[in-house]
């Protein structure tokens, strides 16, 4: 996979794109220098959709997410929503947050422990003058598997269990009737037992609803779970995307065959070197090389790519929903493939 660092544009079959990033950037000032936390990234969401966004802790995947959500601006680039550029205009951000709603990691931080679960769902209705809002609240939590929705009306956050809490938030983002949730580390908090149920419920939501999800998670087993679609990020760009099980089991790039290693059904350990580099200082080249295991064993030489990968950066992976991945060894491997069978 050659070429300069510019986006070809987002490309989906099958599923209407519903939300999109185009050629997004997101920097942020640090000790005088730039941090690029979003460098480049194209990522379609379809209707109906639920993506994983995986990857190690700093890679940018809460920042692409907040700027998904409107709750950053992109230095260069475009969130598309609809077809439509998303304006950062108070009025046209208000609408906006109706249609894509966030379900955050940590219900106790996200819920006021001095708010009765009726007030925290019905806090979003309020903000948008929305009519009938007990009859709102109690369809949201009902959708939510808190049943009978009354009689958690009066019940606090402290009252609850770790899984009603987070119940609790997802109804929130319910009551507003969207048609994206952007979910990050859902069931991070939350105790084994419980994970599996607010999995399942995600997964119920988007069979009949048609929701669409982005699902942010260090966890593959996770993505493995729920998702139709997994997209590997580092370093603020996405190193491989595809359908969840060819990414799982067949992965292309060396960083997600790292990610995967950890697993204890792999059969080998992969142990990166180093840490993720600093943002303000990117290195050249494949942004991955200075910890690449391919490229420290001696294979990208023998497959005669490591040159490339030490100064040609892979280009920016478009958003298309077949398997890709930004790495000039496993462009090389795949053409030696087709090469030795073309049919």
């Amino acid at each position: 996979m050659t070429g300069a660092q510019t986006s070809a544009g987002p490309v989906t079959t099958g599923r209407a794109p519903l939300l999109e990033s185009r050629g997004l950037h997101v920097e942020f000032a640090s000790r005088g220098r730039r941090a690029r936390a979003v460098d480049g990234v194209d990522l379609a969401i379809g209707q109906g959709e639920i993506v994983a966004l995986v990857g190690e802790s700093g890679c940018g995947k809460t920042t692409l997410a907040r700027t998904l959500l409107g709750l950053e601006r992109p230095t260069s680039g475009s969130v598309v929503y609809g077809g439509t550029p998303l304006s950062h205009r108070p009025r046209a951000l208000k609408a906006y947050r109706r249609q894509v709603q966030l379900v955050l990691q940590d219900p106790m931080g996200s819920l006021n422990p001095r708010q009765t679960v009726y007030e925290a769902v019905a806090e979003g209705p309020r903000i948008h003058g929305l009519a009938g809002e007990r009859e709102i609240v109690a369809s949201a939590l009902a959708r939510a598997g808190l049943r009978p929705p009354e009689t958690f009306f009066r019940r606090y956050p402290h009252e609850l269990s770790g899984g009603q809490r987070q119940r609790v938030v997802i109804a929130g983002a319910l009551a507003l009737d969207p048609k994206v949730l952007v979910a990050d580390e859902p069931v991070a908090s939350l105790d084994a037992s419980v994970r599996g149920e607010i999995l399942a419920l995600l997964l119920k939501l988007r069979d009949e609803l048609g929701l669409s999800a982005l699902v942010v998670t260090h966890d593959l087993g996770l993505a493995w779970n729920i998702a139709d679609r997994l997209a590997v990020m580092y370093l603020g760009r996405i190193v491989e995307s595809g359908p969840v099980e060819q990414v799982l089991t067949a992965p292309r790039h060396p960083y997600t065959q790292a990610l995967l290693s950890v697993l204890p059904e792999s059969p080998e350990r992969v142990v990166l070197a180093g840490e993720p580099p600093d943002p303000t200082r990117i290195p050249a080249g494949c942004r991955f090389h200075p910890r690449c295991q391919v490229l420290a064993s001696g294979r990208a030489a023998e497959a005669g790519v490591d040159g490339r990968c030490r100064s040609e950066p892979p280009a920016v992976l478009p958003a298309r929903p077949g398997p890709q991945a930004a790495c000039h060894y496993a462009a090389e491997a795949r053409d030696a493939q087709i090469t030795r069978d073309p049919g």
